[in-house]
């Protein structure tokens, strides 16, 4: 017997710090659209869900056997804004056939779940947006690519403002920097460093800071995608200080050392601050063989804000609110849109200042 589909969109952790703010860019764009606020304390996200109307807290656990067992009926999209560690929220979603889109994984988490899902019957699109900023690099490096096609080098530089305000999950990107990570130069696969290969950039904010190497799923996905023979994704920070303190511990062995699990707590209290908010910025620059455009990215509002876009541009596209048809039964990275132009002016209309030049 079929359920009847609640025509409702459950975004996992919905009252969280990027929940929040996908849930309220949700309502403003869609404003018929029922929405679900999933986490393990509804009770927390009720007042939120009385500012959006119709809205609803549900108990969610993405722990359980189960995770959407609970619900009264499948709803018409999975958003996951927290992290997913057994698969149980995506693989409940796709055995369901309900289109979900997840924005919460590190490059090897991504690696897996496309394993995983290799063995499963796709009967609805699963987008896989955890590149940066809920897939908007990608989406600014698709656009970039169709004005120099063929690509051949993409590079992401991305300025991060100590006081901008994260939600809890994403500092595990973080934990990350102890590690090296596969990623493609030339066409052929390299082991990178995190927090080596410095480089000098000037962001379209005014600010300059020198930016280091570090995992992001994109170089994994662009070279596939775009054709782009190298791609590399850089991090700086808004405080020269910081950069230089990141480096000296990785260079002493001091944050391979931290990676352990008892430093955990203090680990993430030494990367992690989640401030009452600054602007959020990064650049693409890519690369074609007679011809180069630079992406500026900005957002006024932070990176949890812009993270939140990403996620609904990519909520949009599944379900075809963008105007086409949804996407079909299969797994999707932001840069396969079929017209990146149109995700950056979704991304425009909710107040992110782009410039392709």
């Amino acid at each position: 017997m079929t359920v009847q589909n609640s025509g409702a969109i459950l975004v996992v952790g919905g009252y969280g710090v990027v929940g929040a703010q996908i849930v309220r860019l949700l309502r403003k764009r869609n404003a018929e659209v029922p929405l679900w606020l999933g986490g393990r304390n509804p009770e927390k996200g009720k007042a939120l869900a009385e500012e959006l109307g119709n809205a609803t807290p549900v108990h969610l656990d993405a722990e359980a056997t189960d995770p959407l067992g609970e619900l009264s009926a499948p709803p018409e999209l999975v958003l996951t804004a927290v992290n997913d560690p057994g698969d149980r929220v995506l693989l409940a979603a796709v055995r369901a056939g309900i289109p979900i889109v997840d924005i919460t994984r590190w490059t090897a988490r991504v690696q897996r779940a496309v394993l995983r899902l290799s063995a499963e019957e796709l009967r609805a699109p699963v987008v896989l947006a955890s590149s940066w900023m809920g897939g908007m690099a990608s989406i600014a490096a698709a656009a970039g690519a169709q004005r120099v096609a063929p690509v051949e080098r993409i590079e992401i530089d991305i300025c991060y403002a100590l006081a901008d305000q994260s939600g809890s999950d994403s500092v595990e990107y973080m934990d990350r920097l102890g590690f090296p990570f596969e990623t493609t130069e030339d066409g052929r696969d390299r082991l990178s460093y995190p927090l080596t290969d410095g480089k000098t950039v000037q962001f379209p904010d005014g600010q300059k800071a020198t930016t280091y190497r570090f995992d992001t799923p994109e170089q994994a996905t662009l070279p596939r995608f775009l054709g782009a023979a190298t791609v590399s994704s850089r991090i700086g920070y808004d405080s020269a200080s910081a950069g230089a303190m990141l480096v000296a511990l990785k260079r002493t062995g001091v944050l391979r050392l931290l990676q352990r699990d008892r430093f955990t707590s203090w680990r993430r209290a030494l990367l992690h601050s989640s401030g009452d908010g600054d602007r959020a910025t990064f650049v693409v620059e890519i690369h074609g063989k007679s011809d180069s455009v630079r992406a500026e990215v900005v957002d006024p509002e932070g990176q949890a804000h812009l993270t939140a876009v990403g996620a609904v541009v990519a909520a949009e596209r599944a379900l075809g609110l963008d105007g086409r048809a949804a996407a079909g039964a299969r797994v999707w990275f932001p840069e396969q849109f079929p017209d990146p132009e149109e995700g950056l002016a979704t991304a425009r209309n909710l107040g992110v200042e782009i410039a392709i030049q």
